[in-house]
C-alpha cells in the first residue's frame, strides 16, 4: 500500500469534496476540475499557496498544530476526517494493533447468547465469534475479514439490503484504522489484495472518507429467516487496541426479535440424528 505521500492524497482527494458554494466562494461553472481548487483552500486556511501546494506536493512534512486545525477548517472536515488529517501530518508511531483476544473477552462475548456478537481487529479481520453471529453470516463461503467478505464473495450482494452503504462504512472505517496504525502489515495486505481484486475496493479507498464505525441500522437478507433489520454497536475494548467487540440487537417485540429467535434454533439438519437421516435418505 502506498504511503509516501498520503498526507497529500488526503488533501487533495478532500478538497475535490467541497463544493465552492459550501465554502462561500463564488462558482460561475468554468472550473476545469471537482472541487476547490489549491489557492483557494490556502486563502481559506490563511497560509500561502506556496506553503499549501508544498504540503500538497509532500516537500512540506510537518505541518504544525495550527496549520492543520486551518485546514480541516477550510476543508469542511467533520471530527473524524480532521482526527485522520492530524495523524497523517502529525504521526505518533508506536501503539500496535491486537490481534489476540482475550479469555476474558471471550467469555463475554460467548455469555451473549441471545444476541449475534463478534470481535473485529484493526483490519476487519473476525477475530472470534458467538455461535450467533456465525448463523447470521452463515451464507459466506468464509467468515474471516469483513471487507473480504463485502468485497470478494457474491453473496454480499444478496446479503446486505443496502450493498452500495455497506462498502462505503466498511472502506471508511478501513480508513480510519489504517491513520490509527499507519505501519500495520496486516491492514496494508488486505487493502493491497482489495486494491487488485476488487475495482469496487479500489474506487472507495481512492475517495480517502474517514467513517469510524460505532453504531448503525443493518438490514440483512438471510438466506434461513429472510429480511432482518438489526442494531449495531461497536464497542472499543480498550485493553486491546483497535479491537471492537461488535453487537446486533433488535427491538424487543418486533419481527426482527422473533428472527434472532429462529436464527438462535438449529437448523433441521443440524439437529436429524443418524436415524431420521436414514429415513429421509430412503
Amino acid at each position: 500500500m502506498e504511503r509516501e505521500n498520503e498526507l497529500g492524497d488526503y488533501l487533495r482527494a478532500r478538497r475535490a469534496a467541497v463544493a465552492p458554494v459550501d465554502a462561500g466562494l463564488p462558482d460561475d461553472g468554468s472550473r476545469r476540475v471537482p472541487g476547490l481548487r489549491r489557492d483557494e483552500v490556502a486563502l481559506l486556511a490563511g497560509v500561502s499557496t506556496d506553503y499549501y501546494i508544498r504540503l500538497e506536493q509532500g516537500r512540506e512534512r510537518h505541518p504544525s498544530e495550527q496549520v492543520l486545525r486551518a485546514i480541516a477548517g477550510a476543508l469542511r472536515l467533520d471530527d473524524a476526517a480532521a482526527t485522520h488529517l492530524f495523524r497523517l501530518g502529525r504521526p505518533v508511531f508506536g501503539e500496535a494493533a491486537a490481534t489476540t483476544v482475550a479469555p476474558e473477552l471471550l467469555r463475554l462475548m460467548d455469555g451473549m447468547r441471545d444476541v449475534p456478537a463478534f470481535v473485529v481487529g484493526a483490519a476487519q479481520d473476525v477475530l472470534a465469534a458467538n455461535a450467533l453471529a456465525a448463523r447470521l453470516y452463515s451464507g459466506f463461503a468464509r467468515y474471516d475479514n469483513l471487507l473480504r467478505m463485502i468485497f470478494l464473495d457474491p453473496f454480499a450482494r444478496e446479503f446486505y439490503a443496502d450493498w452500495d452503504r455497506a462498502a462505503r462504512i466498511a472502506v471508511g472505517n478501513l480508513r480510519a484504522s489504517s491513520s490509527r496504525f499507519p505501519r500495520d502489515e496486516r491492514i496494508e495486505r488486505v487493502v493491497g489484495e482489495l486494491s487488485v481484486r476488487s475495482p469496487a475496493f479500489a474506487g472507495l479507498w481512492a475517495r480517502y472518507e474517514v467513517r469510524p464505525r460505532t453504531h448503525e441500522d443493518k438490514h440483512f437478507r438471510h438466506p434461513r429467516v429472510g429480511e432482518i433489520r438489526l442494531h449495531f454497536e461497536a464497542l472499543a475494548v480498550t485493553s486491546a487496541p483497535g479491537q471492537h467487540l461488535s453487537v446486533y440487537s433488535a427491538e424487543p417485540g418486533s419481527a426482527d426479535a422473533d428472527a434472532l429467535v429462529l436464527l438462535g434454533r438449529p437448523a433441521e439438519r443440524e439437529v436429524t440424528g443418524p436415524a431420521e437421516e436414514a429415513e429421509l435418505q430412503a
